[in-house]
């Protein structure tokens, strides 16, 4: 079964989506439905999904959930709740009783965004990732280079919690530099409960002139620090059509793979996140 691990929707007559601003952006300001990524992720070989939250509001996670229940090519969702709420034991158990509960996967949070480059160790949102792990829930990272240290250090104080990086952490693939990331990155792959999705890579890159080439050293440095059997491939569908159509960013990461055998390029398009998300 080929998983693709990371991909949102958005539908702006329900939700503005407040992050896609300017010029650059303009491509995205309109509705990505699941309709319109089906045909594009079976025609790749996708045969399942994971839809991942997008902007930090408590009513888009029961929305995904009925999304999931309503369309089999959805297997999981890594929703979005207030970490730091005092009630989040009891609103991640609301989640699981609404239709479509059982599909919810993960939480994230859009740590990139927070100034504070330690908020990621602030006691409250540390309160909140273990009822995420006293959930049976997988906790995704979307984290900037200079966060890695902060990730790190909280995801070695909670071994039992799965802490999965999304996008590679970012690295400034435009600029062609593997330092320090690739030491960052290696550092939180270190700690055995950290995964990592290959996605994202696209649009760090020149958007007009990437080739896959110039994607291979981040990728290279991702499958030697965290090996085929903890790390998964992502779309990022739609933010990648900025850089790329589906096809050809699950293209590329076939190329990104090649060196590798047959069960190996399997856990990559598939086995880990069947079995980190529980799918």
């Amino acid at each position: 079964m080929t998983v693709d691990a990371h991909h949102h929707v958005w539908d702006l007559s329900v939700r503005d989506q407040d992050w896609i601003t300017g010029p650059e952006l303009q491509p995205l300001r309109r509705d990505f439905t699941v309709a319109d990524l089906e045909p594009e992720a079976r025609a790749a070989g996708v045969d399942r999904t994971v839809l991942v939250q997008t902007i930090t509001v408590a009513e888009e996670t029961p929305e995904f959930l009925a999304l999931a229940d309503a369309h089999d090519l959805i297997a999981g969702v890594v929703g979005w709740t207030d970490l730091t709420s005092p009630d989040i034991t009891d609103e991640l158990a609301r989640l699981r009783e609404l239709p479509g509960g059982h599909y919810l996967k993960g939480i994230r949070h859009q740590v990139q965004g927070e100034p504070d480059p330690n908020w990621l160790l602030r006691p409250d949102v540390r309160r909140g990732l273990t009822a995420v792990a006293d959930a049976g829930l997988v906790y995704d990272l979307l984290v900037l280079p200079h966060q890695f240290p902060a990730a790190v250090e909280v995801a070695a104080s909670l071994p039992q919690l799965a802490f999965v990086l999304d996008h590679l952490g970012k690295p400034p693939v435009v600029s062609g530099q593997l330092e320090p990331w690739a030491t960052s990155l290696s550092g939180l792959a270190a700690l055995p409960n950290t995964y990592c999705k290959l996605s994202g890579l696209v649009t760090e890159a020149d958007w007009k002139t990437w080739g896959t080439e110039d994607l291979r050293g981040y990728a290279d440095t991702a499958l030697d620090a965290f090996g085929p059997s903890r790390l998964m491939f992502g779309s990022d569908w739609p933010v990648c059509t900025l850089a790329a159509t589906y096809g050809q960013v699950a293209e590329a990461t076939g190329e990104l793979t090649d060196g590798l055998g047959t069960a190996e390029r399997a856990e990559v398009f598939g086995g880990t996140a069947t079995r980190v998300y529980g799918l």
